[in-house]
């Protein structure tokens, strides 16, 4: 196993109200000194959610929100922050029925994933829900959520779309997909 760098230095070089971005020298084992930049949280980290909402043993519940960094209409999952006090799955359901306007009987946690660790260091949770019913909570969305539902058949297709460009989102419908599949719950 590679020998992490040292960390020489950290200092946070620019501020915003959602994100930190984080300077950070290092020296790596064979010497060589690097100064990197990632943008960190500025929750207490508590960490984040996406849920892979099945209607039944073929459908997965999309929502369709506003992306500021886009700047359009886009499909994913339904997703947000896990706040103090909650675990993953506790959180789940709430976002759930926040975005979506259902509620799942049945939560599991799948896996965790990041979005591009290069330069981030937030991750987000993966939870399958299931035995979903409708129920729905006052979130923090500014407007509506639309509700669609996409077929585990259909996932190449859903990632031609263009209102779909999430990446973790279309990773997370293909393990669920493989975890039915290998459950004899779904089959292709």
């Amino acid at each position: 196993m590679r020998q992490k760098p040292e960390v020489l230095a950290r200092e946070i070089v620019a501020s915003s109200r959602l994100f930190r971005v984080e300077e950070v020298q290092l020296r790596f084992s064979n010497g060589v000194e690097r100064t990197y930049e990632r943008l960190v949280g500025r929750g207490n980290g508590y960490g984040a959610v996406m849920i892979v909402a099945m209607v039944d043993a073929e459908h997965a519940l999309l929502v369709e929100e506003y992306c500021g960094g886009t700047d359009s209409y886009e499909l994913s999952l339904p997703k947000g922050l896990v706040e103090p006090g909650e675990d993953v799955l506790a959180a789940a359901d709430r976002e759930l029925k926040e975005e979506a306007g259902y509620g799942a009987r049945q939560l599991e946690h799948l896996t965790e994933l990041s979005l591009s660790p290069g330069y981030m260091s937030q991750k987000i949770q993966v939870v399958l829900a299931s035995e979903l019913y409708e129920e729905r909570l006052e979130g923090d969305e500014p407007e509506p959520m639309g509700v669609e539902r996409i077929n585990l058949r259909e996932l190449a297709s859903l990632a031609q779309h263009p209102q779909f460009s999430e990446g973790r989102a279309l990773a997370a419908l293909y393990l669920a997909r493989d975890l039915l599949i290998q459950r004899g719950v779904f089959s292709l």
